[in-house]
């Protein structure tokens, strides 16, 4: 493997002398050989030992280099931007080369690993790309078929999709592969450590490091303990035995490692070694928008964005049968660490400068048959998981922080959600059980929005056959989704109906603006919102990235958040459009669109802490799972909040038809939960 590097690098280096080509092709080959030459001094670089020897601007100069051409002052004239690529090349060849320009830049993260197979393997279809101009230009002075290239990539991603899916699953499930562990393990009174990784680096991960560096030691470990015992206790609410498993897989983001190796210690003491894995980059490893794992800063969303759907250009169903079969092979291989893997411990950030984000309609999109083909290989993927991975024994734990870009109230906002994060769980299940008790009076609860929310909801629930021993709502205290606040259900679908309407909502990052749900029967029947001119692009737009590319999707969970402290923080440093969906769900009732809670785990019993069985566990779509039917499950799950403001009635209807009220106009006047309106009382809200 050396020895082809050595040959690779070699040969990338003639380029920028050559000119064969028409100038707008050689100028693309010359630029990106350029900056492959910039990949293989900072290889050497980094086997030589530099990082722990440079000086923190020198790393940070080395940083922003490798990273400059795709940040957003530049990225009008980038090779990456699939606009600029088809005013340069056309549509065809712009698209083929913007996508080779994105896997090319995907070889950061191994020359910091120090995989020269990563390294390689990528520089090896530069060449054979630039080659097949050369031949073509050389033999008819003419460019190659587009088809050919075309052909070049979908044999790049074929042959080493195995190996990929493989290191994927290693990283995932063997706790020796350590690089990012070893970091955390290592002397963190010094920034320049945040460099180590190869992940870009930004002054907000900087701060983000200074300010849990300043934090006392109780503080620190307070945040640890929250988070990791969010975990444990997420098994032991589920019905499941966190002993049989030996491994947690910790995902978060640069500046938090003086948290993580608390977290890494507390894990330890409960048995369980962590494995952390690096976020998707290359189309090898199923990159995308939504970052799973650790990373840095995000050098330009829209990059990302444009680039989402590059599988397009290579998406069929042998390789989607080529990706399956890697899957099989390597769960086979790994099924051992599988069986004692206990799921993610995941810590969110949130308060990143947001992005305007545009529809680029040069970059690749799926078509409806590819379309098709994701959606069925996500389910096929899902449930070969869960084979390996049993959905009824994981679990997992989310909780989320601010980070500098928030403002200039940073500390004071840290330190609000910090209290947020750590809310006394016995006070909110306390008041929770009595919205719990009368809800479980109900046939169906009403939710309907005010101050222009157009929300009109009807939302079935199940029957309670023993209402001493059973409960249609899960009371959810801080396990698996930290902070505290909310009880939940699985609604029954058939009568489930009305229209869901947010004014403003973030998902994943994402804006939109009068996102609207039309629900029948507990399915999507019609969305749209008002980010786009035409009712086409927003309905894209929605169905991309609400609905995944499903023509329709069930209303998967029903939930009611009581975290009014959470709210009277979001509004009082104007940080409601910044708030994670982890803590926004809690701060109204809310509506997640896909699987269920208990995707996967249907069939383990659940108890709430009175004792009482949570029988709403599945709806009509996950009961198919017994016919074997691959349209059971969705593998996905969006939450859309309703904000208190927003809200003009939360009501549960008998079976007599009696309504009794849980919230009016904003309000909690369901009596004994008093204390959920004193900090909108307080902040006069």
């Amino acid at each position: 493997m050396m020895e082809r590097f050595l040959l690779a690098k070699e040969r990338t280096q003639k380029i920028k002398n050559e000119n064969v080509l028409k100038p707008e092709f050689q100028e693309y080959f010359r630029k990106i050989s350029e900056w492959i030459e910039l990949v293989c001094d900072t290889w050497e670089f980094v086997v030589a030992g530099g990082l722990s020897c440079a000086s923190m601007e020198e790393l940070a100069e080395r940083n922003r280099r490798l990273y400059e051409d795709i940040l957003s002052e530049n990225y009008e004239g980038s090779y990456g931007n699939p606009t600029f690529c088809a005013d340069c090349f056309g549509e065809e060849y712009g698209q083929i080369l913007c996508f080779l320009y994105a896997e090319i830049r995907s070889i950061i993260p191994f020359v910091y690993e120090k995989s020269i197979e990563g390294v390689t393997i990528r520089m090896e279809l530069f060449l054979e790309i630039y080659g097949s101009f050369i031949c073509e230009q050389q033999e008819n002075g003419e460019l190659p078929a587009s088809q050919a290239l075309q052909e070049i990539l979908y044999w790049y991603v074929s042959d080493y999709t195995r190996e990929a899916t493989e290191k994927k699953l290693d990283d995932m499930l063997n706790p020796e592969a350590d690089f990012a562990l070893e970091i955390i393990e290592g002397d963190l009174s010094d920034p320049r450590y945040l460099y180590y990784y190869g992940e870009y680096v930004t002054d907000n991960e900087i701060e983000t490091w200074r300010h849990l560096s300043s934090l006392p030691e109780e503080t620190l470990q307070k945040m640890a303990d929250t988070y990791t015992e969010g975990y444990r206790i997420g098994f032991e609410v589920g019905n499941k035995d966190i002993k049989k498993k030996k491994t947690v897989n910790i995902r978060y983001c640069l500046g938090f490692e003086p948290m993580i190796k608390k977290a890494v210690e507390n894990f330890r003491r409960m048995g369980m070694e962590p494995t952390i894995y690096r976020a998707a980059s290359s189309i090898l490893q199923g990159k995308g928008m939504n970052r799973i794992g650790y990373y840095g800063a995000i050098p330009n969303k829209q990059y990302d964005f444009d680039h989402k759907d590059d599988q397009a250009l290579v998406l069929d169903k042998k390789l989607v049968q080529v990706r399956m079969e890697a899957w099989q092979e390597g769960y086979e291989t790994y099924k051992e660490q599988a069986a004692v893997f206990g799921g993610p411990a995941v810590v969110e950030v949130f308060g990143e400068k947001t992005a305007d984000l545009k529809d680029n309609p040069h970059a690749l999109h799926l078509s409806e048959a590819q379309q098709k083909l994701t959606v069925e290989y996500m389910a096929a993927a899902g449930e070969l998981q869960n084979r390996y991975i049993k959905g009824e024994e994981r679990s997992f734990t989310i909780i989320a922080f601010p980070v500098p870009e928030i403002g200039e109230n940073f500390p004071e906002i840290f330190d609000e959600v910090v209290r947020i994060n750590t809310l006394d769980y016995q006070l909110y299940q306390k008041m929770q059980q009595m919205i719990i008790d009368m809800l479980d009076q109900g046939k169906y609860v009403l939710v309907k929005g005010m101050n222009g929310n157009r929300t009109n909801m009807k939302i079935m629930l199940h029957t309670l056959t023993d209402r001493e021993k059973q409960t249609n709502f899960e009371n959810c205290v801080a396990d698996v989704n930290i902070p505290v606040g909310e009880v939940f259900t699985s609604p029954v679908l058939k009568g489930t109906e009305g229209t869901l309407h947010v004014s403003r909502v973030y998902l994943n990052e994402l804006e939109y603006r009068n996102m609207e749900l039309t629900v029948k029967d507990g399915m999507v029947t019609d969305y749209t919102c008002s980010n786009f001119d035409t009712r086409d692009q927003n309905r894209k737009y929605i169905r991309d990235n609400v609905l995944y590319h499903h023509e329709t999707l069930p209303l998967g969970e029903f939930a009611i958040g009581t975290n009014t402290t959470a709210f009277v923080a979001a509004r009082k440093y104007g940080i409601e459009d910044k708030l994670p969906i982890l803590i926004a769900e809690k701060t109204g009732p809310h509506f997640a669109f896909g699987d269920t809670c208990y995707s996967h785990a249907e069939d383990v019993t659940v108890y709430n802490p009175d004792g009482k069985e949570i029988i709403a566990r599945d709806n009509e779509c996950s009961l198919k799972r017994h016919h074997q039917d691959s349209t059971a499950y969705f593998n996905c799950h969006t939450d859309i909040t309703i904000p208190y403001d927003e809200l003009g009635e939360v009501s549960v209807v008998t079976y007599e038809e009696c309504v009794i009220p849980i919230i009016i106009e904003g309000r909690f006047v369901l009596p004994g939960c008093e204390e959920l309106n004193r900090p909108l009382e307080e902040a006069e809200l």
